[in-house]
């Protein structure tokens, strides 16, 4: 079977709408690399056959290089030259885009955060005063442009700050998230199946980035074992993904960032405390720097996100710092220094060895998979729990620990979870949720009233334990129960 378009039908119909307007618009789309912004202009533009497009991507260069970039695309869609010139200036490719989207072409422009360089800035400031023109008369202008940017503070400063000269100059903005569960569901449907440990180890890797699993799929690993993943992905010379992280952002970056990055992927859930240690150990000079590192990548780069314990407030103390990205966590967490190795160590020695730390960080992905189901199935109205609240873990500083909180405020009810990738550990662990609820209860004293439920939570639960766990009062799930209905 071919590879299809997954996903994003809400995404794709409001594109599809800004292109049937048939007048002046001005696009943005966002999202991380790989994620599928120009798979889906691409896709929007497959209902309308007669527009005309032509799409550039921005080269990370000086002006030379764009304006060549752009010359060598103008001929790949036929754009005609007695009509339109090739542009021999950035002033002279605002003039293009505005000839082009006056005469009704699409204009899109990929990797558009490459005109925040110093060098390619005033190219901005030339767009600004071809937009103004385009908006005063946009009923009359049939074309549009569309903007794709994957490096979220780059293309932020060109389009959202009140200085930056098209602040405010975008009519529509889609921001691409992860692909949703179900749409990967359906994916693995068609070219693979939904064995439990194959979703999470994959969800684990590339979370919902299409381009990562189509990848998968042409080198024909999206139902193989894992190692055997791990080694057609990333350790060949051919790998697709060997050099993804570095391409995607820490290049940009420039190691000024990396011990947190690093620490934090492997300790998921850190504290700021924990964090300072360990930078202080390493590099007591530059320790006093973590909270202000720290601010940049959750506020600037949003790389990183701080978490409180449920109902906590935003101002809270006790939060705890997570990567965003599950191929960034797998990568600093398991993947790179084993790639690295490559050409001095036996391939099959180092993805042992990257096995390990994956399977480690499986234990934090299943809590995170598992509320994002929780979360998917209550939307759609499936399941037995109905939530009205995201579901977050708790913790507080008596060692509290509860892996997924899910509240039903209108029904007063609560479920509580133990996560644990290995099933044989999770009748174990039921003695310690039990504890742990009561500390909950009791800190959180306007709930001690509501129905309170257990569940015990896994890729995958044999009949004997799921017996064992109802005869405690404690509700089995595995992956199987909570994507049956998706």
């Amino acid at each position: 079977m071919e590879w299809g378009f997954y996903g994003r039908a809400r995404e794709l119909q409001e594109l599809r709408e800004i292109l049937g307007r048939k007048r002046w618009f001005f696009a943005r789309i966002t999202g991380r690399r790989r994620i599928g912004k120009t798979t889906l202009v691409q896709q929007a533009l497959r209902a309308s056959p007669g527009r005309r497009v032509f799409y550039v991507q921005v080269p990370d260069s000086a002006p030379a290089g764009v304006l060549s970039a752009v010359r060598d695309a103008m001929d790949t869609f036929d754009v005609p030259h007695e009509t339109y010139p090739r542009p021999d200036s950035l002033l002279a490719l605002a003039q293009t885009i505005e000839a082009l989207v006056e005469s009704g072409y699409v204009v899109a422009m990929d990797e558009f955060q490459y005109f925040s360089r110093k060098h390619l800035a005033g190219f901005t400031s030339y767009l600004q005063a071809v937009v103004d023109g385009l908006a005063a008369r946009a009923s009359t202008v049939p074309g549009g442009l569309i903007v794709l940017g994957s490096l979220h503070a780059e293309l932020v400063a060109l389009l959202e700050d009140r200085d930056a000269p098209l602040y405010q100059r975008a009519t529509d903005h889609l921001e691409l998230q992860h692909l949703d569960i179900g749409s990967l569901l359906t994916l693995l449907d068609a070219h693979a199946d939904r064995d439990p440990m194959r979703l999470l180890h994959l969800w684990n890797l590339f979370e919902g980035v299409p381009k990562f699993y189509r990848d998968a799929f042409e080198q024909g690993v999206l139902g193989a074992d894992r190692r055997t993943v791990a080694a057609r992905m990333f350790f060949r010379s051919s790998s697709p993904l060997r050099t993804e992280a570095e391409n995607w952002f820490l290049s940009e970056l420039r190691g000024r960032y990396d011990v947190l990055l690093k620490f934090i992927a492997r300790h998921p859930g850190a504290s700021h405390a924990d964090i300072e240690a360990h930078v202080r150990q390493l590099s007591p000079e530059t320790s006093e720097q973590v909270g202000g590192y720290l601010r940049v990548l959750v506020e600037k780069y949003r790389m990183i996100e701080r978490r409180n314990p449920i109902f906590a407030p935003a101002r809270a103390r006790r939060g705890r710092y997570y990567l965003r990205d599950n191929f960034l966590r797998s990568w600093l967490g398991a993947l790179q220094s084993a790639v690295a190795s490559v050409n001095f160590r036996p391939e099959s020695t180092l993805v042992d060895r990257a096995d390990e730390g994956l399977q480690n960080l499986e234990g934090h992905a299943l809590e995170r998979l598992v509320g994002q189901l929780y979360e998917e199935r209550s939307r759609a109205g499936v399941g037995d729990f109905r939530l009205t609240r995201r579901i977050d873990g708790y913790w507080d500083r008596g060692d509290t620990e509860i892996d997924l909180v899910a509240a039903d405020e209108e029904d007063r009810r609560f479920r509580f979870a133990t996560c644990k990738r290995d099933a044989g550990k999770l009748m174990a662990d039921v003695p310690r949720l039990r504890t742990h609820v009561r500390r909950f209860l009791d800190a959180q004293r306007p709930y001690r009233d509501w129905a309170i439920e257990l569940a015990a939570i896994a890729p995958s639960i044999d009949a004997t334990t799921r017996r064992q766990l109802a005869r405690a009062g404690v509700v089995p799930q595995d992956l199987g129960d909570l994507t049956v209905d998706l």
